[in-house]
């Protein structure tokens, strides 16, 4: 099928199930008997709002400036985006303001690793440094996304029929290295790319992908390079200091997120590590992450939502989990060093005879952050004691900050060496365990991941690989895209080492689609897509986390009972490296960190309200917590934390810092009726289209 007509199909259908989502949710006062459902058991639990169900489905890597930078709220709405700052025009091109999202590099240093440069030491870029194709796929293929045929597309069970074609486009006909795509495009071909945000949507320039067979326009449906997203990177591509060259009265924190490329071209020596890839945004006004928005349209869209910690995924998910961080253990709960050594973080760059700047001598995943000697540690508490703010680090704990594996197979057996030993961190799983209340954990290619498991053990007990029993079990091989660093309960020895406790609530989306269409849902329900669907750059497209999303929407659409009194929270688990001109409040040792999509989809958030609360991953936790009238789940955890107060003159800054909000200003339990008669879209293109 063309590419074109594939994408057009995809609007056509993004359009007609977002108005059916609305239209539906009216009908959702029928009796579970008279739409064919069981009773729901979900009902008898008492709760502090009409919401009984949450569904939670979390995407990969997309930042809020980097998926909504076009977006135009509906009337009587404002929005915090590119457009809006007049960083750029409609069309993508540079606007009055783009020099506020200007880029700079910094001298090489000596031997120690700084999170806020001076500002006599910066320079601007005179051109952007060109994104690449990080991991990006080549050609179609056989053996992974895109794959060479519908056919062999089908072996993905978490897409509509229709959608499937998506899996087999995008690829980008170039060899690993400069993205010509888009650095090749005759607007950049004489001067390069302008020192601050591009469009990565448009005309392809490049002849040699074309030549391959690839499409002659960049949509969201392409597959696009990656960028880093470490937790010492990201610290440092956000330029945080509490001087006076940071700090402003619209700006307390001080974070100026002014050295993104710079910290790209310097790590590891700047070598396939995304460079300028994470200036890139797609707009809306050309239709790019067109079901997302058209949601953001009819929904509540959140323009103040931010990843919990500063880096990558795995821990994004065990802040939702947790509400807080997890650190290396001797196997029984008690705070230890991490064995290999190498697992221990040293961002201070290496010596080669002249000085470096991110060329890390260990880039390690843990760190002991109450212990200020430590590398790296130094000059993050420097800045937070100046924004008097607590580290919340506990003495001889080595938290964990960049991605490792749980010390748990999806089966529950030991994961070998390499990963964390098993967690004590209480989980909201435990509270609504202590409670009563159902909930459970969805992943993508969980049961296939499970078998594999089984074969991955019987082949090496001490050193078991999914990857392997692959090769054994060819008919479970879309396991291997299950996303193990994903489930925050599977770090967990209370949930993954009983096995009722396991098999309760470690669930596959088959039984999610189960779930909704017998009214059986959990009160609560967090949804992981499988690394083909997620969205990530390189490995996955938006395009592909749309379909997924529609999936889920089209199954409630089919239940109106259920759908009346669920919400489903739609977001991302971090901002994946890009570059974000939010506000960045700090919390603690590891987070906050940049903006990220949040969209809610219920009976009481219809008509396209945009709500500018402070939000983070534990908001979640808070609502849940909240709704079902639990208690924060630790001492230090980070639901401790108040509801913002917001300033009249800036609604995105809290008076009362730090505070996270619970997302409930984002429903308007009061005027459901209102909102269902008077809504009616009747709107067939992208939202806010000009």
């Amino acid at each position: 099928m063309p590419y074109l007509d594939t994408r057009q199909k995809r609007r056509r259908l993004g359009a007609v199930m977002g108005a059916s989502l609305v239209a539906l949710a009216g009908a959702g006062y029928a009796s579970a008997e008279s739409n064919g459902h069981h009773e729901d058991p979900a009902d008898k639990v008492k709760t502090a709002s009409p919401i009984k169900h949450v569904i939670v489905v979390i995407g990969e890597n997309r930042g809020f400036d980097h998926t909504f930078a076009t977006y135009r709220a509906k009337h009587g709405q404002a929005v915090d985006n590119l457009l809006a700052k007049g960083i750029i025009n409609a069309d993508g091109t540079p606007g009055p303001n783009f020099q506020k999202a200007q880029q700079f590099s910094v001298p090489g240093q000596n031997q120690t690793y700084f999170i806020g440069a001076d500002k006599s030491q910066k320079v601007p870029f005179a051109a952007l440094p060109g994104p690449d194709t990080n991991g990006a796929p080549q050609a179609q293929s056989a053996a992974g996304a895109p794959f060479n045929s519908q056919a062999v597309a089908n072996i993905e069970p978490d897409l509509e029929q229709d959608d499937k074609v998506l899996l087999t486009t995008g690829f980008t006909g170039l060899p690993k290295g400069p993205d010509a795509r888009i650095s090749g495009r005759s607007q950049y071909a004489a001067s390069g790319i302008p020192n601050g945000p591009y469009q990565i949507s448009g005309a392809n320039a490049s002849p040699a992908s074309v030549a391959a067979g690839a499409d002659q326009d960049i949509t969201d449906d392409d597959y696009t390079g990656d960028t880093t997203h470490r937790f010492y990177t990201n610290w440092q591509q956000s330029d945080c200091a509490a001087d006076s060259q940071h700090v402003s009265k619209a700006n307390p924190s001080g974070c100026l997120q002014d050295l993104f490329p710079w910290v790209m071209t310097t790590y590891k020596g700047g070598v396939d590590e995304g460079v300028g890839n994470s200036m890139a945004f797609y707009n809306n006004q050309d239709e790019d992450a067109a079901f997302l928005a058209d949601l953001a349209n009819n929904f509540t869209l959140a323009d103040n939502m931010h990843q919990s910690v500063w880096g990558g995924t795995a821990v994004q998910h065990i802040a939702l989990g947790t509400a807080d961080a997890i650190y290396w253990t001797d196997g029984h709960g008690n705070p230890t060093v991490p064995t290999p050594a190498s697992m221990i973080a040293n961002p201070n760059p290496v010596l080669s005879g002249q000085k470096t700047v991110n060329q890390y001598t260990v880039d390690g995943n843990f760190s002991k952050c109450a212990d200020f000697s430590q590398p790296g540690v130094g000059p993050i508490v420097t800045y937070l004691n100046a924004q008097h703010i607590s580290t919340n680090c506990e003495a001889d704990h080595y938290y964990m900050l960049n991605n490792v594996s749980p010390g748990f197979l999806p089966n529950g057996a030991p994961a070998g060496a390499g990963t964390v030993p098993p967690s004590p961190v209480r989980t909201i799983g435990d509270a609504l365990n202590d409670k009563n209340i159902s909930w459970a954990y969805y992943g993508g290619a969980y049961n296939a991941a499970v078998r594999l498991s089984n074969i991955a053990v019987q082949l090496n007990p001490t050193a078991p690989n999914l990857s392997a029993a692959a090769a054994q079990d060819p008919a479970d091989a879309i396991g291997v895209a299950y996303c193990q660093i994903c489930n925050p309960f599977q770090y967990a020895s209370s949930i993954m080492a009983d096995p009722a406790v396991r098999t309760a609530h470690m669930k596959d989306m088959s039984d999610l689609d189960t779930a909704i269409t017998g009214s059986t849902l959990p009160a609560v329900s967090f949804v992981k897509p499988d690394g083909l669907l997620d969205g990530h750059p390189a490995s996955s497209k938006i395009s592909l986390f749309e379909g997924f999303v529609r999936d889920i929407l089209d199954r409630l659409d089919a239940n109106p009972k259920l759908k009346a009194e669920t919400a489903v929270i739609i977001t991302f688990d971090e901002a994946g490296g890009y570059f974000d001109s939010g506000y960045v409040q700090p919390i603690d040792y590891f987070g906050d960190s940049n903006r990220i999509p949040l969209v809610i989809v219920s009976p009481y958030s219809t008509g396209g309200a945009v709500t500018h609360t402070y939000f983070d991953h534990v908001s979640i936790v808070k609502f849940i917590e909240r709704n079902w009238k639990l208690q924060p789940l630790t001492g230090r955890s980070r639901d401790n934390l108040p509801n913002p107060v917001q300033k009249a003159d800036n609604p995105y800054v809290p008076k009362n810092s730090p505070a996270l909000g619970d997302l409930f200003d984002a429903f308007d339990f009061d005027k459901r009726i209102t909102n269902l008669v008077n809504f009616n879209p009747t709107r067939t293109a992208s939202p806010g289209r000009i």
